[in-house]
């Protein structure tokens, strides 16, 4: 959709037509779940978030200036919740970077934790590291983890992520590059996939980490989530650089697509239009 067909979807949302503001709902929703389960890894959260996210788009609509994109603004007012939102069960069971570190090197000297799953159930391999570096983004403060996630992962350019945070490009710059130099560093001394030098391992971890409840390989969370790219989740580091590999780390979660029911309650409002949810 370009940036005038976004444009003119919402002026007819705001002149109070129910359809076009189903699917700015729609689109909003996307974008604020891509954020919200990086930010905070965990899917009953992240929707959660989502909801609390939709809210204020749609009542904050007249807000709207047009003087960025629609997904720029929904980032924003998506990032701005975020940031301020009380902290989710999930970031007050985080572990800092040095613990999570810890955790890994018992991970590895705990010869026996391997004997607890089977080493050639990939699902469960990859379970495991998506979990894992899902963890590794809570190792960041708040501020740079929504730097990191929106240019590293996301990809967004540093004018449009300087945009989404309300801050000089220079300053989303320098922000995103402490976060991702401490990433980098962090994986490159831990993480078996970015230096194969390494003992860490992926097969190892899991049977440990799921022996100590942090996943139950009979239900997984991340390998079975609907994926709208699942092809951008791709892992492959071969040829890549220290930096490249510590990158790719954590993009190779698929593009999570938002639950089909999470924006359902939303909708009917709008469509029965009985809550003043439009003004």
């Amino acid at each position: 959709m370009t940036k005038e067909e976004e444009h003119n979807l919402v002026e007819k949302a705001r002149s109070g037509d129910k359809v076009a503001l189903a699917e700015l709902v729609k689109i909003a929703q996307q974008l604020s779940y891509r954020l919200s389960i990086r930010m905070v890894p965990d899917p009953v959260e992240a929707q959660d978030l989502t909801q609390e996210v939709l809210i204020r788009v749609v009542t904050g609509l007249a807000k709207f200036r047009g003087d960025s994109s629609f997904r720029t603004w929904v980032y924003k007012v998506a990032s701005n919740h975020l940031l301020t939102a009380r902290r989710r069960l999930v970031e007050q069971q985080f572990e800092s970077l040095e613990e999570l570190a810890t955790r890994l090197a018992d991970g590895v000297s705990d010869g026996t934790a391997a004997q607890d799953l089977p080493l050639e159930d990939q699902l469960t391999i990859k379970e495991a590291k998506l979990e894992c570096t899902s963890r590794m983004l809570l190792g960041l403060d708040r501020d740079h983890r929504l730097a990191f996630i929106l240019g590293e992962v996301l990809e967004l350019s540093s004018e449009e992520g300087a945009a989404v945070l309300e801050i000089d490009p220079a300053a989303f710059r320098k922000r995103l590059s402490r976060a991702r130099e401490r990433m980098a560093s962090f994986t490159e001394a831990n993480c078996g996939v970015v230096k194969t030098e390494n003992a860490c391992r992926c097969a190892l971890q899991g049977a440990r980490l799921a022996r100590l409840g942090y996943f139950d390989p009979a239900r997984p969370r991340w390998t079975c989530h609907p994926a709208r790219d699942p092809v951008r989740g791709s892992d492959r580091v071969e040829g890549l650089d220290g930096l490249g590999r510590a990158l790719q780390v954590f993009r190779a979660h698929p593009d999570y697509a938002a639950p089909a029911l999470l924006a359902e309650g939303l909708r009917r409002l709008i469509a029965t239009d009985t809550s003043g949810l439009m003004g």
